[in-house]
């Protein structure tokens, strides 16, 4: 049973059709009793018929079961027809339509009709068509509020209907930021790991080209400073995918603090770039998703530094931990570099991008451009604390 009233409740047409039905054969049974059985015969199949759309176009159907009625009390008035159609139920039925699937508004006029209606019912034949007038004040109270509380258990469903489909969007949206923040950082960590080594190597192949002929030891210097960085590339691309393929917390990823900007900025002057470093403040003490990110910002700036900064390249890092925040401030000494555009290293764009998603992560503020004298300055801050 209860799987056919989940059947019948997604078909209205459906159900109905069998109230219609019912009162109809309810109807005929008192034919018997009428004086006019053609006219009797024709009312009792007229006025179940607006009860099959009563929930598809209620308000017409409601229209038409008060034309019907009125039409009934006409019919009786006429042929002085005695007989009682209990088709006329279907009056109640209509105003528990309007007032549970349409409004009060619509219900109220309605109950004016049939108040209307019975009044003309009672001139006409001396009494309510149906029953007495107790019977029918009855029905349309209960009609009407029974239709009240299944309106406010319409529009209840309606509304967690409603919530659950806006919980389910954003449920939606949510993961799918998370799958586009996660994209983002895989490629920021990729991109910082391999641009960096790339450039080196790519910097130290050109010039151990040119020096291979005049200056072997110099090349072989340059060699050695490609295997060194392809080697920690390697270990940093590895180390950056087991992260990746775990949970991991905070505390997990890696500490690079002042040993790995002292490592970084040691490589880079390998390569041939001159580089001051300062370092104040506690630097080791500061979150490692903070750390993480200046270590990045620091090896970016200075693998751009590398490869725009023209000849004899100077870059000056400047990581000062104050008491709010961390401040990175990376500067080169500018000027066209010594490349031909043929061999000159491009680049993607997605560097200064990728620092500035990281900066905006960790909730701080970063600005990048050329000075008024042709230096580049990378200059950024980080809270100490992270935002929720």
């Amino acid at each position: 049973m209860r799987r056919f009233s989940l059947w019948l409740r997604g078909k209205p047409i459906v159900a109905d059709s069998m109230l219609a039905g019912v009162l109809l054969v309810l109807d005929v049974l008192g034919v018997s009793a009428a004086h006019n059985k053609v006219s009797y015969l024709a009312l009792s199949v007229l006025l179940p018929l607006p009860m099959i759309l009563r929930r598809v176009y209620p308000r017409g159907m409601a229209v038409a079961m008060l034309g019907l009625s009125i039409t009934a009390t006409a019919v009786s008035y006429l042929t002085e027809e005695q007989s009682e159609h209990v088709a006329l139920i279907g009056l109640g039925i209509m105003l528990y339509t309007l007032v549970a699937y349409v409004g009060r508004r619509e219900g109220l006029l309605l109950l004016v009709g049939l108040v209307v209606d019975t009044g003309l019912s009672t001139m006409a034949t001396g009494f309510p068509v149906g029953t007495d007038m107790a019977f029918v004040v009855v029905l349309y109270a209960l009609c009407w509020t029974l239709a009240e509380f299944v309106g406010a258990r319409h529009a209840y469903d309606t509304e967690v209907a409603a919530r659950l489909a806006v919980a389910d969007y954003d449920r939606e949206r949510r993961a799918h930021d998370a799958v586009s923040a996660e994209r983002t950082r895989i490629a920021r960590e990729l991109h910082d790991v391999v641009a960096h080594a790339v450039s080196v190597i790519i910097v130290q192949a050109d010039g151990a080209r040119y020096a291979m002929r005049h200056d072997p030891d110099v090349a072989e210097q340059a060699v050695t400073t490609i295997a060194a960085t392809g080697r920690e590339a390697l270990r940093e691309l590895r180390r950056t995918v087991a992260l990746l393929r775990t949970e991991h917390a905070p505390d997990q990823l890696p500490q690079h603090g002042t040993a790995g900007l002292a490592k970084v900025v040691e490589m880079m002057r390998g390569t041939g770039l001159a580089v001051e470093l300062e370092l104040t403040g506690e630097l080791d003490e500061i979150a490692p998703e903070i750390s993480l990110g200046v270590h990045r910002i620091v090896q970016e700036s200075l693998t751009n530094t590398l490869r725009h900064a023209g000849a004899h390249p100077k870059a000056w890092v400047r990581v000062h931990r104050r008491d709010d925040d961390v401040l990175i401030e990376v500067t080169d000494s500018g000027g066209v570099p010594v490349q031909e555009p043929a061999n000159r290293i491009t680049g993607s764009g997605l560097g200064l991008a990728g620092m500035r998603e990281r900066v905006a992560v960790l909730g701080g503020t970063m600005d990048a451009g050329r000075a008024a004298d042709g230096s580049w300055r990378v200059r950024a801050t980080i809270p100490l604390i992270q935002p929720d």
